[in-house]
């Protein structure tokens, strides 16, 4: 009986390095893939020199739509976001709440991700720290104005802005082993020079 409980426990815990080792792989890949693309429309919708045709962009070959790349200088933070939240979304990227603005529109886009993968980084950071999201239409550059900590049933953090907002959300407490009972929420306003523009 010792023997087939240990031959079971070993089995289990392979199958659970295989699965994180497999889902590291995917969120690699998507990365890396999603930056080069987005690079390159990037490229595409730069205006043509003069006395050229103008180039129609190529659509994104992904089955997820790429938002932009949201970058975080001093946290060393930098991972593509796509559109949606769910989980396969989450797993590979951070996700863009398909109900708030998206970042070239005024109001509050908000942003998830995970804990323990791309927004583990959050927890070091701080009011005043600036966030960058690098899109097709453009660079936007938002201030940490500040930090909160809410329940998961707390909705006014997505609540629209009179100016234009960024809100970041991951689950909370950082460390917490299993579903997390609350979120961490960062909020950051765009500088003026972007919102002049």
């Amino acid at each position: 009986m010792r023997r087939w409980l240990a031959r079971l426990m070993f089995v289990a815990g392979a199958a659970c390095v295989g699965w994180v080792f497999v889902t590291w792989e995917q969120a690699t890949f998507f990365q890396l893939y999603a930056r080069s693309e987005l690079q390159r429309l990037i490229s595409d919708t730069r205006p043509p020199a003069a006395g050229l045709f103008a180039r129609t962009p190529a659509p994104l070959r992904l089955d997820e739509s790429v938002v932009g790349l949201l970058a975080i200088p001093r946290l060393s933070l930098s991972v593509i976001a796509v559109e949606g939240d769910d989980s396969h979304a989450l797993r590979i990227a951070a996700g863009h709440l398909s109900d708030t603005p998206l970042p070239w529109h005024d109001g509050n886009a908000t942003f998830a991700g995970h804990r323990d993968t791309f927004f583990h980084a959050l927890s070091e950071l701080r009011v005043g720290d600036d966030i960058h999201i690098t899109t097709r239409h453009g660079e936007f550059s938002y201030h940490v104005t500040r930090t909160l900590i809410v329940n998961p049933t707390d909705l006014s953090i997505l609540q629209p802005h009179d100016g234009t907002a960024l809100t970041l959300i991951t689950c909370y407490p950082f460390s917490y082993i299993g579903d997390a009972p609350q979120r961490f929420v960062v909020q950051a306003a765009r500088t003026e020079e972007d919102q002049e523009s």
